[in-house]
């Protein structure tokens, strides 16, 4: 489902990458919540980056950042869209229940709608807080209330 649809999310992934950064379903904007108010200098990991817009704005605080995601069509849209902005950072191909990060290795996790629709949530949820230093922050918003949810069972390969 992800690389079929992945061409779908070019035009709102353009949009978001220069848009002030917003959360879960409401679209609550981050000079209300701060969720990004101290990265400068820490190491980030996007869970299911997508075009990795959310990846962008912890980059663009002087966070390290890196994008993850399922789908290698998703991290195709996402290049473009580094290069247009010229912000680069690593965009790599796993999977939100075996991330390919060293224990205590990161400062937050970000899992931004993706993750929240397709992966099993009690892999996911340890296997962020392995990667996470002592102090460490997990972010985990969904929207997955905008699909149906059957499209979303077939998204995740459930019977």
């Amino acid at each position: 489902m992800w690389n079929d649809s992945a061409g779908d999310y070019v035009a709102a992934g353009e949009h978001d990458w220069v848009s002030e950064p917003s959360w879960g379903i409401r679209g609550m904007a981050e000079t209300e919540l701060r969720l990004l108010s101290d990265v400068d200098g820490k190491d980030v990991l996007e869970d299911d980056c997508g075009t990795a817009y959310v990846s962008a704005w912890p980059a663009r605080r002087g966070a390290r950042v890196v994008g993850l995601d399922n789908s290698p069509a998703q991290l195709a849209t996402a290049r473009p869209l580094q290069d247009e902005r010229a912000l680069r950072f690593p965009l790599i191909h796993g999977i939100a229940e075996a991330l390919p990060f060293a224990d205590e290795s990161l400062d937050l996790v970000i899992s931004e709608y993706g993750a929240a629709i397709w992966s099993d949530p009690y892999r996911r949820i340890p296997e962020a807080a392995r990667v996470l230093r002592p102090g460490g922050e997990f972010v985990d918003l969904d929207r997955a209330r905008r699909r149906p949810p059957e499209e979303i069972w077939k998204a995740r390969k459930r019977p």
